[in-house]
């Protein structure tokens, strides 16, 4: 079978042959002799080291067989006419719209926040460096990420639009009308938490930090797989699940998915292993409790400007007290709208492992002062 990053390779490969309406100099730059950037989990993005630039190819989550963006990462002083075909970034960027507070949060860490001179979804963000500079207008607020404000973006002139990409986005569609390079952040479609944090790498060097986020990546790495050892040792295997109905559907992760990752490395065990898929099962409150009546422990995440307490969400539901975590009061709530769970573990999944780990094997000392978490 032949592997993502060699289909990946491959494609990109065919595209340099092929001719392109790009951004790209009107001479093909030379695309021999790139020198690969090993990167040991993802699988969405190869990055290549040129002589002057550096070519990024993102692949299409939704088609394996395709490649979703193309990137020439070149520094304003690599002359246009020596780069290949592609969608021409001048890096560092220095004047940037950041739809998601993720990102945000990852740039900010990097040291490169004045970077950002846009955003979206304004109400969404706690990054309180952020939120500072939106209300001192030092940041332009360009309206929601699914309606964005196209005179405002156009008025502000961004060197790239930084966003996460949904499949058949009709919005995407018109920003690219607006010849603004667009980066496919399609890190949150990476299956496993080490590979989506690798993305860093690849903004380290849209931000002039390559040194920096490769030093990041490898302190995440280090600090994620001790704790993964260290709960690979246990005797015992709680059953964990997430979440909770949202309508009449409540989404559990399949084997493969990130949850049920964390959950293994936790050293816990996921109901819905059976279900061999890397997204998420649609099931009902019954077909839920049918599977999964036994977990031990129940982790949920909320957004709301009231507290979660044990009664308001047992009584949401008849089905949740009839769980067996709900039972033995084994169910940690998270409110993301106070919480920076969101906004930190998807670069940083050590913390979010940790925490896990402290809620399900509290016997190994990880500690009972938590950050995202608190027993409801």
């Amino acid at each position: 079978m032949i592997s993502r990053k060699t289909l990946i390779g491959f494609t990109a490969m065919v595209m340099l042959l092929l001719p392109c309406a790009c951004t790209g100099g009107a001479e093909s730059g030379d695309t021999t002799g790139g020198d690969t950037v090993q990167l040991r989990y993802a699988e969405e993005i190869e990055l290549v080291r040129y002589d002057g630039f550096t070519v990024t190819t993102v692949r299409n989550p939704w088609d394996t067989t395709a490649v979703l963006a193309r990137y020439i990462l070149a520094p304003d002083s690599t002359p246009a006419g020596r780069l290949p075909q592609g969608t021409v970034i001048r890096v560092p960027l220095k004047k940037s719209l950041v739809y998601s507070s993720v990102h945000m949060g990852l740039i900010d860490e990097l040291g490169t926040d004045t970077a950002i001179a846009g955003v979206c979804d304004a109400r969404f963000i706690n990054l309180a460096k952020i939120k500072n500079r939106l209300s001192e207008h030092s940041i332009a607020d360009c309206g929601s990420s699914m309606n964005p404000d196209i005179e405002k973006i156009i008025h502000l002139s961004p060197d790239a639009i930084l966003l996460s990409p949904y499949e058949n986005n009709s919005v995407n569609a018109k920003l690219e009308t607006l010849g603004i390079p667009i980066v496919q952040c399609a890190d949150y479609m990476e299956s496993t938490p080490l590979a989506r944090a690798e993305w860093m790498k690849f903004f380290g060097i849209l931000y002039g930090a390559e040194s920096l986020a490769d030093s990041m990546f490898q302190t995440t790495e280090t600090e994620y797989n001790n704790l993964r050892s260290m709960a690979s040792e246990t005797k015992s295997r709680p059953s964990v699940i997430f979440d909770g109905l949202y309508g009449s559907q409540w989404f559990a992760p399949g084997k493969n998915s990130t949850t049920a990752t964390y959950i293994r490395d936790a050293g816990g065990l996921n109901p819905f292993d059976s279900y061999d898929i890397a997204g998420s099962i649609p099931l009902s409150a019954e077909q839920m409790l049918h599977k999964a009546h036994d977990a031990d422990f129940w982790l949920v995440r909320y957004a709301s400007a009231e507290p979660l307490s044990l009664r308001s969400h047992l009584a949401s539901s008849k089905v949740y007290p009839q769980f067996n975590a709900a039972k033995n009061k084994n169910i940690f709530a998270c409110n993301t709208m106070e919480s920076p769970l969101f906004d930190e573990t998807p670069f940083h999944p050590q913390w979010f492992l940790a925490e896990l780990i402290s809620i399900i094997h509290p016997e190994l000392g990880i500690g009972s002062h938590r950050k995202y978490f608190n027993r409801l």
